[in-house]
C-alpha cells in the first residue's frame, strides 16, 4: 500500500510504502498525485519511506517512473529515501538516474532519524 501527504508549509511531499505495493496501488497513487500537485511551487522537498516495504509488483515499475517524471516536471528539489535494507531497493536508484535531472539530489539512508537529519540541514 501507498500512503502520500503534502505539508506545504515545509514545502514537503511524504510518500510511505508498505507491506506488499500492487501495480493498482502504484497506479492510483499517481493520479493521488497529480491531484495532490496540481498547485505546488517549485523547490519542494520529497520524503520516500520504504521501512515497512515487504514487497512491490513487478508491473509496479512503469507507475514508479510514472511518479518520477511528475515530481521531476513539478521541479522538485530534492528526494531523501529511507530504505533500511538495500535488498528491498527494487529499482529506486537505477530509475532515479533516469527520471530525475541531474539537478536532483537523491540521498538514501537506512534509518529515518538520519533521513530527518538531512531534510532539516537543506
Amino acid at each position: 500500500m501507498y500512503s502520500v501527504e503534502v505539508d506545504r508549509s515545509q514545502r514537503l511531499l511524504v510518500i510511505s510504502a508498505a507491506q506488499h505495493v500492487t501495480a493498482d496501488e502504484a497506479r492510483k497513487t499517481v493520479e493521488e498525485l497529480r491531484v495532490l500537485l496540481k498547485d505546488i511551487a517549485p523547490g519542494f522537498r520529497v520524503l520516500a519511506d520504504f521501512r515497512w516495504l515487504q514487497s512491490m509488483d513487478t508491473a509496479a515499475a512503469q507507475h514508479v517512473a510514472a511518479i518520477m517524471d511528475l515530481l521531476s516536471e513539478k521541479n522538485i528539489a530534492s528526494v531523501v529515501r529511507v530504505m533500511p535494507d538495500p535488498h528491498k531497493d527494487i529499482g529506486f536508484n537505477i530509475l532515479s538516474q533516469f527520471h530525475y535531472g541531474p539537478e536532483i539530489r537523491v540521498e538514501t539512508f537506512e534509518r529515518l532519524v538520519d533521513a530527518l537529519g538531512a531534510l532539516m540541514a537543506e
